[in-house]
């Protein structure tokens, strides 16, 4: 009952602020994406690590629970706590993988030999490591000069970081040590960086499909620069603003320059970092104040890298430069996912193998001109295009693609395109008005036709050398002898470098016993080849065998199939 003359007050609402819909969804998303890869990793642990295989029977348990919690909870603040446990269970589903999978690659290897080098001190870069490879599954690098790069040719970040480690174990298990810790480390840093509602998207990007984790386990020192890239790229277009870099910006720009002394991918992104922050700096300050802010932002990069590779600078300065620039310079063969598997699978080679490498570099100076020009509409792209020109390279792995993909999404969450509405943009009267359309496009098409046309000379290029088995020398499983007959259509004398591949994957080059090291312009000449250990197992029926042939001077490479005997 009320009391008679006492107005009532209205109940005041104590429910929470339920969540939007998307965050419920993202949120799920990023909880069933802990289930890629999982199966496989609790198949293994169970036969090797039974301890192993009971935390990721927790965790599944958990995916279960947070995938229910998801979509049930009533507050934003209780989702918030679910995207919490999503990322928990991400981090601890990812070192139970470290523990059990931690096979070591040419990339662990290098780095972790690198740092007892440097330990010991001795020079890390110019010095061949051949021991390192042929077992356990370590690949090696092949060239277009016949051999293999065995030297450690990344900065020198990853092996300082490393050599800490060391006292895990023989092999590569340090190097795949530091690069794990250094993405579960990333990942924390990021999931805190971006807005509440997105929070799980990092869970997902860096944790999630089992891809990133795999090449942190491998131990590939990207995995390092990409964590040191994330705090970066988060919010980039707002470094500088009003003037001041502030503890925050000198903070992302160390990070950038430590990024650089750890990979080379790092290189590419920096040039569209620094001319968006101008461009956007410059749309609000002008162009004094936006070069000062550019200056101190590249120069407390420069130093941070400039810092970790003093020593080494001082200690082997000539091997050091060839050494970071070697991933640039080594003249791998062939390999990837780009434009030059036209080259590699689907005619029988080119004579113009290096207009792959200038159309890369073409691309990556033409967009990074579009970028200049157009920074308003691309500016939320920065964090993408310099990876499109990787798609013409000579090596162009997936891999480059896909271990940068958790900066497209913290660029999507923090950089969008209101953040490059007021930017500065160079001839913006010719490029506005009423044929600005017509206009763009003809800067597009011009800016981007050389690397077109570059790319179109090495993949429509003929091979130089027309080959002919006329002699295989086989036991009852292996060939022991091959014998071609090789002719040179092509203007220069070339050194050719024999190998039978299956597949995508090229076996070691074979040992020439008998014919010429240079074969003549227009000549023809007799080679008997013998495998590598003597013996190189024959196909099974069916099974497609391509001879291929690369030469370095001029690159080029000559293809064709051929039959042998059956196993």
């Amino acid at each position: 009952m009320t009391t008679p003359g006492r107005p009532t007050r209205p109940a005041v609402s104590t429910a929470p602020e339920p969540p939007t819909q998307w965050h419920r969804v993202l949120t799920l998303l990023a909880d069933v994406s802990l289930f890629i890869g999982t199966r496989d990793v609790w198949t293994q642990a169970a036969v090797h690590r039974p301890a192993v295989a009971m935390v990721i029977s927790v965790c599944y348990a958990s995916i279960l629970v947070c995938g229910v919690l998801a979509l049930v909870v009533r507050g934003r603040p209780a989702l918030a706590r679910v995207d919490l446990c999503v990322l928990v269970t991400g981090l601890t589903l990812a070192l139970s993988a470290f523990v059990l999978l931690h096979r070591g690659t040419d990339e662990s290897v290098l780095t972790a030999q690198a740092a007892r080098e440097m330990v010991a001190g001795h020079g890390v870069y110019g010095h061949p490591w051949p021991w390192l490879f042929g077992g356990n599954g370590i690949a090696l690098t092949p060239t277009v000069t016949g051999g293999y790069d065995t030297t450690y040719g990344y900065p020198p970040l990853a092996p300082l970081l490393t050599a800490p480690l060391l006292w895990l174990g023989h092999g590569g298990l340090p190097a795949m040590a530091m690069s794990t810790g250094a993405l579960l480390v990333g990942t924390v840093v990021l999931w805190w960086l971006l807005p509440a509602p997105w929070r799980s998207a990092a869970t997902m990007a860096c944790l999630g499909f089992s891809m990133i984790s795999m090449y942190g386990r491998l131990g590939y020192p990207a995995i390092l620069a990409l964590a040191l890239l994330m705090p970066v790229v988060v919010r980039w277009p707002r470094i500088g603003r009003g003037g001041r870099l502030g503890p925050a910006g000198v903070a992302q720009a160390a990070c950038l320059g430590a990024a650089c002394a750890a990979q080379q991918l790092p290189w590419f992104l920096t040039p569209f970092l620094l001319a968006g922050i101008y461009a956007v700096r410059r749309g609000e300050l002008g162009a004094r104040a936006a070069g000062l802010v550019l200056l101190r932002f590249a120069g407390a990069a420069a130093t941070t890298w400039l810092l970790i590779n003093t020593y080494f600078i001082v200690s082997e300065p000539v091997a050091w430069l060839k050494g970071i620039a070697l991933p640039l310079i080594q003249g791998a063969v062939l390999h990837g996912q780009g434009l030059v598997d036209v080259s590699l699978y689907l005619t029988n080679g080119s004579d113009r193998l290096d207009w792959y490498g200038y159309a890369s570099l073409l691309l990556l100076a033409g967009l990074l001109a579009l970028f200049v020009l157009f920074v308003r509409r691309l500016g939320p792209a920065a964090t993408v295009l310099p990876w499109l020109a990787f798609w013409l390279a000579t090596r162009s792995q997936d891999g480059y693609y896909l271990m940068m993909t958790p900066l497209w999404l913290a660029a999507a969450v923090t950089a969008p395109a209101a953040e490059f509405a007021g930017a500065w943009q160079p001839f913006t009267r010719r490029l506005a008005g009423p044929y600005r359309r017509p206009a763009r496009i003809v800067a597009a098409v011009l800016l981007l036709s050389p690397a077109l046309a570059s790319a179109a000379l090495a993949a429509t290029g003929s091979p130089p050398l027309r080959m002919e088995v006329t002699s295989v020398r086989h036991g009852v499983r292996t060939l022991s002898r091959l014998t071609l007959r090789v002719t040179n259509s092509d203007d220069d004398a070339l050194t050719p470098h024999f190998t039978l591949t299956r597949g995508q994957g090229m076996y070691p080059y074979f040992s020439v016993l008998r014919g010429p090291t240079t074969l003549p312009a227009h000549a023809t000449a007799t080679y008997e080849l013998r495998p590598p250990a003597g013996a190189y197992a024959l196909p099974e029926p069916g099974q497609r065998i391509r001879l291929r042939v690369f030469t370095s001077s001029p690159q080029t490479l000559s293809s064709a199939d051929v039959t042998l005997p059956t196993a």
